[in-house]
């Protein structure tokens, strides 16, 4: 008999829409609070929303487990 079967593991989709791996392997990340409210703001501001930026270190774990393979 053959060795017994690890289970696949699933992707939490919430994380899978809210975070993106590059090819390098970092975990970036878009800034909240853009989808409403953005019209008293200035352009300057405005475009800082279309940033990725890269995840904090203390939450890198976290997001590693949720997305085991991302």
């Amino acid at each position: 008999m053959k060795g017994a079967r690890v289970p696949k593991l699933k992707t939490h989709k919430g994380t899978q829409r809210r975070f993106h791996i590059t090819g390098s392997g970092k975990i970036m990340r878009t800034k909240g609070g853009k989808s409403h409210l953005r019209r008293k703001k200035s352009s300057r501001a405005k475009g800082q929303y279309d940033e990725l930026l890269p995840v904090h270190a203390s939450d890198k774990a976290r997001i590693k487990r949720l997305m085991p393979y991302g």
